[in-house]
């Protein structure tokens, strides 16, 4: 199978051909499955905000920083699988692959059941303790009892993704993600006006839209997977493997937790920061609010690539094909320069344009949304850097390193410039602590990147050594790629 094709299960083999013209096939898709689930989510406010009101839409803000920290979680566990699986394609071990996504589906699924019912009971408390203003509380509240309902079908729909983009498939993911979002796009303002036969629901209606779409999805993409035969499918002999392997849990967890957490702390930075920016008065908040927006799309480029470097770098360690890994990185950062590079500019020249979509065009908001952009947009283009070395570096296991530069980053760099620089410059001090934090991200994560310790690392957890030997050299010769493995580092074996 060459790099241009997939075959009929959708998987494409990240170890062969052209790396440049892999790379791009395999993130495209993954760009456009992000991109399509931030217009939903964008849309979906707009349809809460105009036919509900500020309050619903205050509701739904406070329910989805809710699903926003659980999905975290789920991510972390999710790219983890993600390079299990990748490494066991690379190794062409199709029954490890298989025991990782069962592992991973047998344990996600009884998890999102846990938090659905736990997230139903608790759901007073946690709006409490968001201090979610009293005119929302109650519209809140049936939201999130809704959103914590729709958990095992939004987990696991989360998790398949992952796991497909694992094995090499990136286009199966966005044809389910585009198929959610339409049927979202359609119910969302259906069910929340009752329009025709449906019952008019308001809130409640948004959030049972959402649901509706993640299980059709969720169900449409298990059918497809077996219809094509793909290769973590679990026929009959192997259901079993939904039993979690403890050893395969424990790597999934142990290096899961980290990746979640990087999210999780750059949330809480972006919390900080956003209190130093409510001083500045609402203007000020309402043309940061509009960058925010802008700036989401910035980094998709970056996450995208971000996660092609992951898959294609895992596959390549499994099959210990170690020079192909640092061309997966080199062609990584040629594309974030090319691709994040193009979007910055093109929002430079087109800011007036770009924030005019989420200002009134006559707002005092948008020349300070400007001068916002034109301070820190730069910036996303280390981000970029930095994102595509992550991606390499996770890909053998290696998540501590990463974990402990996003937390030096975004507190004492990006968060000191802003508190110490403030009282000096003003709130040019705020902007400019972006791209600080972004640059000293991407120094560091160069400095750790040409170390070369993240090669010593070792993903596939130790219970598993003796399957994968006996798999790949079943009379002790040498490795399908004609390597000497015992020249390797430890993750390349």
């Amino acid at each position: 199978m060459s790099d241009t094709t997939q075959n009929k299960a959708g998987q494409r083999d990240l170890t062969q051909g052209a790396i440049p013209l892999t790379m791009i096939l395999f993130a495209l898709p993954t760009l456009g499955s992000s991109v399509l689930q931030s217009l939903n989510g964008s849309i979906n406010a707009i349809w809460v905000g105009r036919f509900l009101g500020a309050d619903a839409l205050a509701a739904t803000t406070n329910g989805n920083i809710v699903m926003f920290l659980l999905v975290s979680f789920v991510f972390g566990f999710g790219m983890a699988a993600t390079i299990l699986i990748g490494q066991a394609v690379g190794r062409h071990d199709g029954d490890l692959a298989k025991r990782v996504f069962g592992t991973a589906m047998g344990s996600i699924i009884p998890f999102g059941i846990l938090i659905a019912v736990f997230g139903w009971f608790a759901a007073p408390m946690i709006l409490n303790l968001l201090e979610t203003p009293a005119g929302a509380e109650e519209l809140a509240l049936t939201y999130l009892r809704v959103i914590f309902v729709a958990m095992p079908a939004t987990l696991t729909f989360t998790l398949l993704m992952m796991a497909l983009r694992g094995a090499g498939d990136s286009v199966t993911p966005l044809w389910f993600m585009g198929l959610s979002v339409m049927i979202d796009l359609g119910l969302n303002p259906a069910l929340i006006l009752g329009l025709g036969p449906l019952p008019q629901l308001g809130i409640f209606g948004s959030a049972l839209s959402t649901v509706i779409a993640n299980s059709v999805a969720l169900g449409g993409m298990l059918i497809t997977m077996y219809w094509r035969g793909s290769p973590l499918v679990l026929r009959r002999a192997e259901l079993h493997y939904l039993l979690p392997s403890r050893k395969i849990l424990t790597s999934m967890v142990t290096k899961g937790l980290p990746m979640g957490l990087q999210m999780i702390v750059v949330a809480s930075a972006a919390l900080t920061m956003l209190s130093l920016i409510n001083r500045e008065g609402v203007q000020t908040t309402a043309a940061y609010g509009a960058t925010q927006q802008l700036w989401t799309y910035i980094q998709m480029p970056a996450m995208a690539l971000s996660s092609a470097a992951s898959a294609m770098a895992a596959q390549n360690i499994g099959a210990g094909k170690w020079d192909r890994v640092g061309a997966v990185t080199k062609w990584g950062l040629i594309y974030n320069v090319c691709l994040t590079g193009v979007m910055i500019v093109l929002l430079t020249l087109f800011d007036k344009v770009a924030l005019g979509l989420f200002l009134d065009s006559g707002s005092a908001a948008i020349p300070i949304g400007r001068h916002i952009q034109l301070l820190a947009t730069w910036g996303y283009l280390f981000f970029g850097v930095a994102m595509v070395l992550f991606g390499t570096m996770r890909a053998n296991g290696y998540v501590i390193g990463p974990l402990i530069i996003m937390i030096i980053a975004m507190f004492p760099v990006r968060l000191g410039f802003a508190y110490g620089l403030e009282p000096v410059i003003g709130a040019n001090a705020l902007w400019l602590s972006f791209p600080v934090g972004m640059v000293a991200t991407a120094l560091m994560a160069s400095r750790l990147y040409w170390r070369g310790t993240w090669r010593a690392g070792k993903m596939v957890p130790e219970g598993e050594a003796v399957h994968l030997t006996e798999s790949l050299h079943p009379h002790g010769g040498s490795c399908p790629t004609g390597k000497d493995v015992s020249s390797m580092p430890v993750g390349a074996r």
